[in-house]
């Protein structure tokens, strides 16, 4: 198989670890090193890779291999990945509601599975890559900074780097590889780390009462071949439905840290994660958050909200940038008596966050809030913390971001990258005063 070798087909092979490769030995912090840029290359036959592009949205995974740093790791399984937004300008299809239709972008966020079918070896302690194109971010900083906010402020969130990667021998660009949530992420930040991750379900829906017994396993992350309860996240919920709600903050004390979830929701707001877990989007008169996961720790029985999808972050600072994602309440508000309302022409409607009767008791623990925010402005979010940040990453990407724009007519331009990188640090001032 040679570079660039898209013109016939081949079949993807085989390769059993000799047991010294380096993959092996190192942990996860070798891929999240924040001091490093690492290259990954991809190699997919081209039928494989014609599936790929002519239908990402599907998210079929196709065989290949991931080359790292002279080390094969063969077959594992590829796909394109992302949301809504994710695709938006990137397909061929006109409605980006609903986004069809082939690739036409050069980069698209993509899945790399390390366990495929029967292997137990990890990549790094880890199972799965994944690479997120920053195509709606251009100052491609927001993951990388966002999710080092909530961990400097100790929120357990994915850890996030610079990547560069190719496929078949072609630089596509740089990417952010974000740490995948899932039991490696459980065993990395939890002692007691054999609990259940949920994605995008909240212990109570907005007519507050937890969901199905079925809903929770749908939405199960971990444990899933293993008969796994969900009393635990439903019987959260079910206790926070039958209190009142000047019973609310002593349950969340009991069945949280509170002082990690009042930091995540602290840098949450200051940060405009707008398109995260307080954004309850409406349509048809239900409505739901998403882009969050939660982590139950099975001994002690304590809760955790963790933060995803930081893509949108920082834009709504100053102005409302995002007409979509826009969130109208400011913390602990409501509007139109907690009935779902409108948010503009783009923007579907949306239910205020404190008409959930959980998030109205986050709200309720103002002093500690505040605390909080005093302590991130004056230590992770200081200018001088931020700009060290920045700067040291602008540096380390400079030439990458350079080498893209030579080579694709779509890849941002080194002049309009520190544009956005300017706007971002502008954006964070007025956060940090206001």
């Amino acid at each position: 198989m040679k570079e660039n070798d898209t013109i016939s087909d081949w079949e993807v092979p085989l390769i059993i670890p000799i047991g010294d490769e380096s993959y092996l030995d190192l942990s996860s912090d070798y891929v999240f090193d924040q001091e490093s840029l690492h290259t990954y290359e991809l190699k997919i036959p081209k039928t494989s890779l014609e599936i790929l592009e002519n239908d990402p949205v599907t998210e079929q995974y196709v065989k290949g291999m991931l080359i790292f740093q002279g080390d094969t790791i063969s077959p594992v399984g590829i796909r394109y990945k992302g949301s809504i937004g994710g695709f938006i300008g990137c397909v061929s299809g006109s409605d980006w509601f609903n986004p069809s239709g082939r690739k036409i972008c050069t980069k698209l966020s993509m899945k790399v599975k390390i366990n495929w079918g029967e292997r137990e070896e990890k990549f790094f302690d880890l199972k799965k890559l994944q690479f997120h194109s920053q195509n709606n971010d251009p100052s491609q900083m927001h993951e990388r900074l966002g999710y080092s906010l909530f961990r400097d402020m100790d929120v357990p969130a994915p850890r996030s780097v610079h990547a560069k990667l190719k496929i078949n021998g072609a630089y596509v660009g740089l990417f952010a590889l974000t740490e995948q949530i899932d039991n490696r992420f459980a065993k990395y930040n939890f002692e007691d780390d054999e609990g259940n991750i949920y994605k995008e379900i909240w212990p109570l829906n907005m007519n507050g009462i937890p969901y199905s017994e079925q809903q929770y396993l749908s939405a199960l992350k971990t444990n899933e071949d293993e008969n796994p309860s969900i009393d635990l996240i439903r019987n959260f919920g079910q206790k926070i439905t039958d209190a009142n709600f000047s019973e609310v903050p002593n349950l969340i004390l009991e069945n949280m840290d509170i002082h990690e979830i009042i930091s995540l929701i602290m840098i949450d707001r200051t940060i405009r994660h707008d398109d995260g877990p307080f954004h309850w989007y409406c349509v048809g008169g239900e409505c739901s958050n998403h882009n969050y996961y939660w982590y139950e720790e099975p001994t002690n029985k304590k809760h955790h909200l963790i933060p995803w999808d930081l893509d949108n972050t920082f834009e709504n600072i100053i102005y409302q940038n995002n007409p979509v994602t826009t969130i109208r309440d400011e913390w602990g508000e409501t509007s139109n008596n907690c009935q779902p309302f409108s948010t503009g022409f783009f923007g579907p409607d949306q239910w205020s966050a404190s008409c959930d009767k959980l998030t109205r008791g986050w709200a309720s623990f103002e002093n500690l809030y505040e605390q909080k925010k005093e302590t991130f402005i004056e230590g992770p979010f200081s200018e001088s913390q931020i700009n060290e940040k920045l700067d040291k990453w602008s540096n380390q990407i400079r030439k990458a971001t350079r080498e893209a724009s030579d080579i694709h007519h779509d890849a941002i331009k080194e002049q309009e990258w520190d544009a956005a990188l300017t706007t971002l640090k502008n954006q964070i001032e007025y956060a940090r005063n206001h």
